[in-house]
């Protein structure tokens, strides 16, 4: 029985290689596709990793050396320098001071006089920084500048009334433009030009010079009355400042600069000269939280028992 079932049951060996499964090699690290093989190779290149583990403190500076230019790297320098480029000055230079009573009153006053006199002294040394400036711009014109000061004064007003944030920087320096958005956060502005009373002119000019002989700035001081509109509204509609009805007479002395020894300088408001006799802002109506009323407090005073006297 045994030998008839060994008989049965052949040997692997004698098995056809047709009924035997055969293993087939199969490896992931290569591509299926062996086209472009060496391209594929040049992909990948071999970096020198630096050693973390060494001490850069034991070797020698020639071998310190030997090292960072391997790698590419410039040597280390005992000082810091940053390049900083300086597009508007921090104030202004011989500020302009206006006449008292300036559209207001008449040259009869001894005050009035005593400064129209010092005008003309100062004259001279804005007629040579307007020279100063006519060298570096040869279109400049004095008369023609008050026209684009007008523009640039009313653009700059317009994209504040707008909240055009990046309109505003065209037209303002860097130190203006903090004090134009000053207290506007979450406020409605209504601005209008309506007309000039009388036309811009330039009052004052002067030119200076910043870290080098070469870099200079130009600053100039243009009179403006004009009448305008203003109203301000807080974040609830509420009216704080001036009204959208009525129209009042405007005197400003504005300060415009420009970089002249940058070739693509433009004329920008820097500043407003406020003279000390300028009657005082009207207050806006701010808008406040109401108090919570404070608690009453009552007061029980005791009655005090005084003992008693015994008649004599």
């Amino acid at each position: 029985m045994a030998n008839s079932i060994l008989t049965k049951i052949s040997p692997l060996w004698k098995l056809p290689s047709s009924t035997l499964i055969q293993p087939s090699r199969s490896t992931t690290s290569k591509h299926f596709n062996p086209k472009y093989k060496k391209h594929r190779a040049q992909k990948y290149l071999k970096i020198d990793l630096p050693d973390t583990n060494e001490d850069d403190s034991k070797l020698s500076p020639e071998k310190m050396r030997q090292k960072m230019k391997e790698r590419g790297l410039m040597p280390p320098r005992p000082w810091m320098e940053r390049p900083f480029y300086i597009s508007a000055t921090g104030g202004v230079f011989e500020g302009y001071v206006p006449p008292e009573g300036d559209g207001k009153a008449s040259l009869v006053s001894t005050t009035r006089a005593k400064q129209t006199v010092q005008l003309l002294e100062k004259k001279s040394k804005s007629m040579m920084a307007i020279r100063k400036i006519k060298s570096y711009d040869e279109d400049f014109d004095s008369k023609e500048f008050c026209n684009e000061a007008q523009n640039i004064y009313i653009k700059a007003h317009e994209s504040l009334a707008n909240n055009d944030k990046y309109a505003l920087r065209k037209y303002v320096t860097e130190k203006a433009y903090p004090e134009f958005r000053h207290n506007s956060l979450l406020k409605t502005i209504r601005w209008k030009f309506l007309d000039s009373l009388e036309p811009p002119r330039v009052v004052h000019a002067r030119c200076t010079d910043i870290v080098s002989k070469e870099n200079i700035f130009a600053q100039v001081t243009v009179r403006f009355h004009t009448r305008q509109q203003l109203a301000v509204y807080d974040r609830f509609g509420r009216l704080i400042h001036g009204s959208e009805i009525v129209a009042k007479d405007v005197l400003e002395y504005i300060v415009f600069e420009k970089h002249l020894s940058n070739l693509y300088g433009t004329w920008r408001i820097h500043d407003k000269i406020i003279p000390d006799w300028a009657p005082p802002k009207d207050p806006s109506k701010l808008t406040r939280l109401k108090p919570e009323p404070e608690p009453v407090s009552v007061v029980v005073e005791e009655e005090v028992e005084q003992p008693a006297i015994a008649d004599k």
